[in-house]
């Protein structure tokens, strides 16, 4: 399963780092991403932020139109990930669904939703 997880990372998302944050960029098609999916591809996903991880941590959902409770459980990992250090998970490239989403749960009192991922990394990094 770790190579067919591995693929699955790669696949939905890219992992990059700008200083001391990290960028997870979910594709457009972690919205087919199957359920029982998810956990492992978070998994591969997060694995190496916890070897080296990030002083913060922005999750740019640009490309993603609406995502689900498994998604909503990855999210929730990473933000458990980097809390833990006393860090900031917060969501970039926020639309209108996904930000109802998030109302509705009340997940938006547990991020910050910045409307690009520059204002994430300008917010951050503390310059405006």
């Amino acid at each position: 399963m770790n190579m067919e997880a591995a693929e699955l990372a790669n696949e939905y998302f890219t992992v990059t780092r700008h200083g001391d944050v990290a960028m997870i960029v979910p594709s457009p098609e972690v919205e087919q991403l199957p359920e029982n999916l998810i956990s492992p591809a978070a998994a591969m996903v997060l694995a190496p932020l916890k070897i080296d991880p990030p002083m913060h941590l922005i999750v740019d959902l640009t490309s993603v139109r609406y995502f689900g409770s498994a998604f909503i459980t990855f999210l929730l990992r990473c933000h458990l990930l980097i809390k833990g250090r006393g860090s900031e998970l917060v969501l970039a490239g926020v639309n209108d669904e996904i930000r109802e989403l998030l109302n509705t749960t009340a997940l938006d009192t547990l991020w910050a939703l910045y409307d690009t991922r520059q204002e994430a990394l300008d917010a951050l990094s503390g310059s405006d």
